[in-house]
């Protein structure tokens, strides 16, 4: 199984993360990517940017328990997870995940998965910046939420 975790300032190309995590490989029937975009709007108000800053460290290895658990849960073959930070305007790239499986099932349900959990888990925080200043982003329960289906406590536990 073949894990990539990174979080880094420059942009990234999904098409090549995807290919770069398949190369070579024939036991592959599945690849999901998923690929989180800064929107041009906040609750309904235009924003300017976002900024995202992380505990360096720290934000690798919480997302590398995830990918961990990950393929605990499901057969992956392979998973790529990359994560920016710093300033992004709207239309660029946040992050993106990637998993493979022999199978659609398990790779769309690690992905999932995976962002749920980056979403409410991975230490970053976002400030948004509008025309009349910037604020950092509460967390949603709404997010919370749906991390926690993939509880044993959760309303629902996802198809294996």
């Amino acid at each position: 199984m073949t894990a990539t975790v990174r979080i880094q300032r420059e942009p990234f190309d999904v098409a090549t993360e995807a290919a770069k995590i398949t190369r070579g490989r024939t036991d592959a029937g599945a690849v999901v990517t998923f690929t989180g975009i800064c929107r041009g709007d906040e609750n309904g108000q235009p924003i300017a940017a976002l900024t995202l800053e992380h505990y360096p460290g720290m934000a690798e290895a919480e997302i590398e328990r995830h990918v961990a658990e990950a393929t605990v849960r499901w057969p992956l073959i392979g998973v790529t997870v990359i994560h920016r930070y710093g300033r992004i305007v709207p239309g660029e790239d946040i992050m993106m995940v990637v998993t493979v499986s022999s199978h659609r099932a398990a790779a769309f349900a690690a992905a999932d998965f995976l962002m749920d959990y980056l979403k409410t888990r991975a230490p970053f925080w976002k400030q948004v910046e509008k025309a009349d200043g910037k604020i950092w982003v509460e967390a949603k329960a709404a997010d919370d939420e749906a991390a926690g289906r993939w509880t044993s406590t959760g309303k629902h536990q996802a198809a294996e």
